[in-house]
């Protein structure tokens, strides 16, 4: 790519090089591909019998190291194809990907929200960390993705799990659930690795026409969680406009419902979350929240937060 069309493709991150630690190795990080990572399925086979059948088969791997069942190939350009996908034994996952539900505390029995499931890779990883036990409630506003959803829960051999169709804002007050994962739809500046198209669709104004939609999902999140319950929200973006400002807003919103959790994480690099944006001072705790930036793990990026409803 030419250094002047690389620039003006990039220009767009430049308002983000006060606060990513190490901002030259950041952009650099853009530049490469992502690795190629799977999620084990054990809900069809085991961590030691899927291992043992790649090296079998020649596939070259390397365990994530902080997520037992997460590797990462070395020498397969489409997962999709392999054998282990066909059986539902792995499933390709981008590794801070498979970071929300690990960080929702699940127990088995539990009633579990997806509000923004599709297509469904944290639902299926939610009832695999469930062991197909209690019930995980999959939702998604789009028909489309909502079909790719049930071909994954299909295929990964998930029993726990119905799938709904509505506006993730309006979803029915009807009954309260154990944990809530808001993985919000987003600007996508975290899959820059893998589609670069996103930067050309960046601007302020995108960044507050999903604020508004963010700030909603998260808000029905807290209508929708027991008293005691955990609300993860997440997304694969960098802007704060996106993370901070929402969690910022719900928290003033609903006044003292809500207190942001310490992430309990080993073996990951992340920074805090930021307590001032453009002037703007925030909530302190939301120093508490995570932002996974590319170059620190050579990954895509994340921003959570754990969000506990009060009893």
């Amino acid at each position: 790519m030419p250094g002047a069309v690389e620039e003006e493709l990039f220009s767009p991150l430049k308002r983000y090089e006060r606060i990513i630690p190490g901002f030259r190795e950041f952009l650099e990080c853009l530049r490469n591909p992502l690795p190629k990572t799977v999620r084990i399925n054990t809900l069809k086979a085991s961590v030691e019998e899927v291992l043992s059948g790649l090296e079998e088969r020649g596939v070259e791997f390397e365990p994530l190291g902080w997520y037992e069942h997460g590797i990462k190939l070395l020498n397969v350009e489409k997962p999709g194809n392999m054998l282990e996908y066909f059986l539902g034994f792995i499933h390709p996952q981008e590794e801070v990907s498979m970071i929300p539900p690990l960080l929702m505390e699940l127990q088995h029995g539990e009633l579990v929200l997806d509000l923004c499931a599709a297509p469904g890779s944290k639902a299926t990883q939610i009832s695999q960390l469930m062991a197909n036990t209690g019930h995980v409630v999959a939702n998604d506003v789009s028909l489309s993705r909502l079909s790719l959803l049930r071909d994954n829960y299909e295929r990964l051999g998930v029993l726990n799990m119905s799938v709904t169709m509505y506006d993730g804002r309006r979803f029915p007050l009807v009954c309260q659930f154990d944990k809530v994962l808001v993985d919000a739809p987003c600007s996508c500046e975290g899959v820059i690795r893998k589609d670069f198209s996103v930067l050309r669709a960046l601007g302020k104004h995108a960044y507050w026409r999903m604020h508004k939609l963010q700030r909603a999902l998260l808000l029905r999140a807290t209508r929708l969680v027991k008293p005691g319950g955990l609300i993860v929200y997440s997304t694969c973006t960098f802007a704060p406009e996106e993370n901070e400002l929402v969690v910022d807003y719900v928290l003033k919103r609903t006044r003292d419902l809500l207190e942001i959790e310490p992430l309990e994480l080993q073996g990951l690099k992340y920074a805090p979350g930021l307590t001032e944006w453009g002037g703007r001072e925030l909530h302190p705790d939301l120093v508490y929240c995570a932002r996974f930036y590319p170059h620190f793990n050579d990954t895509g990026g994340l921003f959570v937060a754990k969000l506990r409803r009060k009893k």
